[in-house]
């Protein structure tokens, strides 16, 4: 415990220095951190530095991530997925960092797999080649060959990168919950949830065994589509630290220009058709579409890879989603609010009339537009900041998939610039909606709706009896929650805390130095015994002191405008 814990202060005391050395030295002293590391040999001072003229704090920000190593840059991309959470030019900026590191011996990558596969690699495979296809922060890839004759990709876990993601994971949750304490507001992401989020997407790409499932899903969701590619998972050869595919030889998307052997408007086609089918159909989507991990094959067929980020929503979400991009081909901003609150959770009451006037003032920027006119990209933009500023909180998946859709519709662009998107992909959607109301759909969407309509007609009377009775006998109830009461409640109790801490703390040392000062010359024991209770009183006024500190004393940092500052040229 000694050793982690040294370890985490020494590593804290790196991070600090990185952050001030990148020019955010200031914040770390609004946030008390600044004292935890001594100013690094030759840093200049908080007031002899000004901050930067040109406003690219963003990229200040990425060049920080790259610097702090892979965990932070594995943090960076899981916020640039996020654009509920940051603002448009932080994820951009964001979505440039690249996860590589230097490659590692072959001879560490042989032990990998001896590790995870329990034999020897020459036993496992005939041929593997010394030279990686890629090396990122969690595993680099191998072309081999197995002793069937199969030409396969061998992904293996870099030595020791459990322990680091996990040495740098409880720091970060450390961080967080000193942002909470010091922070005046998170808006309705707090750090915590970021972190926890965090936790867990980095510990499902640490276990290989979700990416193969994750393969195998996404093959089944394009079974039926002859143009479409998704290498198999040889399950034999495969563990939660080796994971072995087909190897799939083919062109980025954006390397078609001028090769005749292409169709760049065919192949952007497919990929707007397998996206769509993926989604609507099997309910599932590759979370991070860009160049590397969808190739380009003879006969305008497309291949997808690295499945370690894929989002999946349930046949209800896809429901609304269809409902959403119908509503808003037709701009009926009514429809359009349903559907955010029934997909969102509200953090805070926002009346439905207002939310529906805000829409209808993003749908009238794109009235008269024709389709090939409107870029589908800002619109779901446009649509996720509102939600954002009504303080209802979308579901990660949601969230993945708008920034997944921003990343094919750019390459889609560089493909074939004339093509529609929407209007390629509104007839899925039209299908799938149409698809709820026929008589013979699988699923009985039909029948669970006239049950739903049937079981309302039911009930309502009979809640509404319960309710008048309950009126008439005084036994309705209404709860009132006020956040002004709730703050007050807070502060008492931590005053209530401090006064008794304070009072423990008084008395015990006056007790110890009234059993110090007549034992002076006496018992050593009971010596003892008072300088334990001096001791323990120092410890219970520090502690007051951070509950007093801690309890809304002491004005607390906002970070709303922390990010507007950052957002905004200086």
């Amino acid at each position: 415990m000694l050793r982690e814990a040294i370890h985490d202060l020494n590593r804290l005391r790196e991070v600090s220095a990185v952050i001030a050395r990148h020019g955010f030295g200031a914040y770390l002293e609004r946030v008390r951190l600044g004292a935890v590391v001594p100013r690094p040999v030759g840093a200049p001072s908080e007031g002899d530095v000004p901050p930067p003229a040109d406003g690219r704090n963003a990229v200040r920000f990425r060049r920080l991530l790259v610097d702090l190593g892979p965990t932070y840059v594995k943090l960076g991309q899981l916020l640039s997925s996020r654009p509920d959470i940051l603002p448009a030019a932080w994820i951009a900026e964001l979505s440039l960092l690249q996860d590589s590191c230097e490659p590692v011996p072959v001879a560490d990558i042989q032990r990998q797999i001896e590790l995870g596969l329990g034999r020897p690699a020459d036993e496992v495979f005939a041929w593997l080649d010394p030279v990686p296809v890629a090396s990122a922060s969690i595993a680099q890839v191998h072309r081999a060959r197995t002793h069937a004759g199969a030409d396969v990709a061998v992904k293996v876990q870099r030595p020791g990168v459990r322990e680091q993601f996990e040495s740098d994971l409880g720091l970060l949750q450390y961080v967080a919950r000193l942002l909470e304490a010091l922070v005046e507001e998170t808006g309705i992401y707090t750090p915590s949830d970021i972190v926890e989020e965090f936790d867990r997407a980095i510990h499902e790409e640490l276990d290989f065994a979700n990416e193969a499932r994750n393969a195998r899903d996404m093959a089944k969701a394009s079974r039926d589509l002859p143009f479409v590619v998704v290498p198999g998972v040889h399950a034999e050869l495969s563990s939660a630290m080796v994971l072995t595919l087909d190897f799939v030889d083919g062109r980025k998307v954006t390397e078609l220009g001028g090769r005749e052997d292409f169709d760049p408007e065919r192949v952007a086609r497919n990929i707007i058709e397998a996206s769509f089918r993926q989604l609507f159909g099997g309910g599932i989507f590759h979370g991070d579409p860009h160049p590397g991990n969808i190739l380009a094959l003879p006969g305008n067929r497309i291949a997808f890879l690295d499945f370690g980020l894929v989002g999946r929503i349930g046949r209800p979400m896809q429901e609304a989603l269809v409902t959403l991009l119908v509503a808003v081909a037709l701009r009926d901003p009514d429809t359009v609010a349903r559907v955010l609150y029934r997909i969102g959770v509200p953090e805070a009451h926002t009346p439905i009339t207002t939310l529906r006037d805000d829409i209808s003032g993003i749908l009238d920027r794109y009235l008269g537009l024709k389709l090939d006119q409107i870029r589908s990209s800002t619109l779901l933009t446009d649509m996720l900041d509102l939600a954002v500023r009504h303080k209802i909180k979308v579901p990660r998946e949601y969230a993945l998939l708008c920034k997944s859709s921003v990343t094919v519709e750019g390459l889609i662009r560089g493909l074939y610039p004339e093509l529609d998107i929407m209007e390629v992909g509104l007839p899925y959607a039209k299908e799938m909606l149409f698809s709820r109301f026929q008589p013979g759909d699988p699923s009985g969407a039909l029948m669970k709706s006239m049950l739903k309509l049937q079981g309302l007609a039911e009930d309502v009377p009979g809640q509404l009896s319960q309710i008048l009775a309950d009126l008439e006998g005084g036994k309705f109830r209404v709860n009132v929650r006020s956040e002004g009461i709730d703050r007050l409640a807070d502060n008492v109790r931590s005053l209530g805390l401090t006064i008794f801490l304070g009072l423990l703390a008084s008395a015990l040392a006056l007790g110890g130095l009234f059993v110090v000062a007549r034992q002076m010359a006496g018992s050593q024991a009971i010596l003892f015994l008072g300088f334990s209770a001096l001791l323990l009183a120092g410890f219970l006024f520090g502690a007051s002191l951070t509950v007093y500190w801690l309890g809304g004393r002491i004005p607390k940092l906002s970070l709303r405008k922390l990010i507007h500052r950052f957002s905004s040229p200086d």
